[in-house]
């Protein structure tokens, strides 16, 4: 068993370390690409395989079947999550395009699962378009969206995870909308509560910024109603600047960006937003040259799902993302589109 264990060290151990450097390498220095995504899914299949190799040849069997089978399970909750998601938009937000897009897509990803697994068991003479060329087609193309949107999930949910020093100049909190006009809902509370907790582990005490301005529907702007939060909180006055222009995520980063932009001394950032919208806060950054570090606050867990499922789609359907996405797919499913342009 020791030469079992010796062997997996000195063979696979080097790979296992150096893929896990070169992964938290890049997230360190650029969080906001989706690259980063594919090297953290690959980081986790090799730990896996390297774990199996301290395990009896029955146990390390049995450990990767698990591990299969919970990736399988992932992969077929997209298109559930998808559709409660696009039924969610459209009986809150209204019938349009892009409320439905979420459902179309979670039914068409979901027939495409289903046609998949008929393929594999043998069963495609029950798949309307039975052609197997056509079922293979529909395989490789749910199989895509459905790793895009899993890579998204788990590299969201990482770089939640790790571990940051809390030495900070400055902290901006991103508006989420008010109750009654007046009043912080529980999702924008929640990302100011994060912000007072930051404030509070910094040595030095940072400027907070609460940005968001006032809607049609409000009374005052959110970053007004952010400001009176927290005063009550025990923040004091000087150490907050309110950014009340703003109507959009992106000129939330863009009018806090410039107050920072305006001061003197070090400008060292924290954005905070819900967790499932920083990656796309991170993104945005990044395109307005704004260096900082992502810190999500809690949601509830029956929201989390839709809602980092909607900031995919915002994400996925931004230019250079739409591109390099769909130029991704045709690579992938090229062999079998080869097949069926030759028939």
């Amino acid at each position: 068993m020791f030469d079992t264990i010796a062997d997996n060290i000195i063979g696979f151990g080097p790979v296992f370390a150096v893929i896990w450097i070169v992964t938290i390498g890049c997230i360190l220095l650029r969080p906001q690409r989706f690259f980063n995504s594919f090297l953290l899914m690959t980081a986790i299949m090799v730990t896996i395989l390297f774990v199996s190799g301290f395990m009896s040849d029955t146990a390390g069997d049995y450990f990767l079947l698990a591990c299969f089978l919970l990736v399988m399970v992932a992969l077929f909750l997209v298109p559930v999550l998808l559709t409660v998601n696009g039924i969610q938009m459209l009986r809150r937000e209204g019938f349009s395009l892009s409320h439905v897009l979420s459902l179309a897509l979670g039914v068409f990803v979901g027939v495409g699962e289903i046609a998949t697994v008929l393929y594999v068991l043998g069963l495609s003479e029950f798949i309307p378009f039975g052609n197997n060329l056509w079922t293979l087609f529909a395989a490789f193309t749910v199989f895509y969206f459905s790793f895009l949107v899993l890579c998204f999930v788990l590299y969201s949910v990482f770089i939640q995870i790790m571990p940051r020093r809390m030495d900070f100049d400055y902290v901006i909190i991103h508006g989420s909308g008010l109750l009654g006009g007046e009043k912080l809902t529980p999702l924008l509370q929640a990302r100011v509560d994060k912000a007072i907790e930051i404030y509070g582990k910094c040595a030095k005490k940072p400027v907070v910024i609460p940005s968001g301005g006032q809607g049609p529907d409000e009374k005052i702007s959110e970053a007004q109603a952010m400001k009176d939060y927290l005063l009550t909180r025990g923040i004091p006055e000087e150490h907050i600047v309110p950014e009340d222009a703003s109507a959009t995520t992106e000129e939330n980063l863009i009018n806090s960006k410039a107050i920072i932009d305006a001061r003197d001394g070090r400008k060292k950032t924290a954005l905070v937003s819900s967790n499932y919208h920083i990656y796309r806060c991170l993104r945005l950054a990044r395109k307005l040259r704004l260096k900082c570090t992502g810190i999500g606050a809690k949601v509830a867990l029956y929201y989390w799902p839709s809602a980092l499922i909607r900031e995919f789609l915002a994400v996925f359907l931004t230019k250079g993302f739409l591109i390099w996405s769909l130029l991704g797919y045709l690579l992938f499913v090229s062999p079998v589109l080869f097949a069926l342009l030759s028939k």
